[in-house]
């Protein structure tokens, strides 16, 4: 039996914690502080101890919603994929998301649990009773050679990469706080065209920004024309094994440039020449297939206390999906469109 026992995240050691082989950017200090900031959650770090040794850690956070006490690693909302586990060889993920479970409805009183892992198998929650869920992603193996990746794309993306470069757009990284002005008004013009708005607001991407990108884990690129405007962003977080997809904009008519296809060619190099060995697509998209990118399928899992609960939290997450398409109409980039 493994337990799961809380320790003072400002006393942690956390340059220690991110040397762990399966650690991501997710579980760092500075991504658990600007969740903590955006969604006023507590932050949670744990020890996962096997009797007297210490077998692997657990990082989340805890916050309200509509008074109920919720344990997320992550939870939907968040711009977060997944947090979970930092376990040592030979650690099953199964055992310790049971001594999560026992904290989190026993000392910390929360009332529901969500908790996704890069590492967890479809199986993991069931024996446990948790309500399984996944998600789907692509993911591109930066192992491979970059002759090999891009002769992996469709002809028609190698086109658009090659154009791009022929043309004059330029590719450069961003270190400004101002980055996030120019990515959000591009990224409501993207969602404009769909008549919604942004999950998100502005406020999240700078306080994104200010908190991660001095750590070297933030990848923020900008496309300009022959002209030197900016036509298109992106971020792309990273540290260890994988980097992630985060977000990508560009304004409909800077897209003559095929401005994204040579952010994301740029970003897959980028990391790949820093030792990263998978690229996280960061969720579905048919349009992400022509990058000769394999389907990927996330595991996450949930349980409360009580049954309606768990009713309520996807009710929640349809209203929430409702918003998002009503505030659409207010969305400014409609009118410039």
């Amino acid at each position: 039996m493994l337990k799961c026992v809380p320790i003072d995240p400002a006393r942690a050691d956390w340059e220690a914690l991110d040397l762990f082989a399966d650690r991501t950017v997710f579980q760092t200090r500075e991504w658990v502080g600007f969740v903590a900031e955006t969604k006023e959650a507590a932050p949670l770090l744990a020890e996962i101890r096997d009797g007297g040794d210490v077998a692997g850690y657990f990082t989340g956070l805890t916050f309200h919603k509509f008074g109920v006490k919720i344990l997320g690693s992550p939870f939907p909302g968040w711009t977060t994929p997944y947090v979970g586990f930092n376990l040592l060889p030979g650690v099953p993920r199964q055992v310790a998301l049971a001594a999560v479970e026992e904290l989190a409805f026993g000392d910390l009183k929360c009332l529901h649990l969500e908790i996704a892992d890069p590492g967890f198998t479809a199986e993991d929650g069931a024996a446990l009773g948790f309500t399984p869920g996944s998600y789907d992603s692509y993911q591109t193996d930066l192992r491979m050679s970059e002759e090999q990746i891009f002769g992996g794309m469709e002809s028609a993306c190698r086109r658009c990469i090659r154009k791009a470069e022929k043309s004059g757009v330029a590719i450069e990284e961003a270190h400004d706080i101002e980055f996030a002005d120019e990515y959000y008004a591009q990224l409501l013009d993207v969602f404009a065209k769909q008549n919604r708005m942004p999950s998100y607001d502005l406020a999240r991407v700078r306080t994104l920004i200010r908190h991660v990108e001095p750590t070297g884990r933030l990848l923020l690129l900008r496309a300009r024309d022959p002209e030197g405007r900016c036509i298109g962003t992106g971020i792309f977080p990273g540290m260890n094994k994988i980097a992630q997809f985060w977000g990508n904009a560009s304004f409909r008519w800077g897209q003559i440039w095929r401005p994204n296809e040579a952010i994301q060619w740029y970003a897959m190099r980028y990391w790949k020449k820093r030792g990263i060995e998978l690229y996280d697509w960061g969720g579905g998209g048919d349009y992400k297939r022509k990058y000769g990118c394999l389907p990927l399928r996330v595991p996450f899992f949930s349980k409360s206390r009580f049954k309606v609960l768990g009713a309520l939290r996807d009710e929640a997450k349809k209203l929430a999906d409702r918003k998002q398409r009503l505030m659409g109409r207010f969305n400014p980039a409609r009118k410039q469109a």
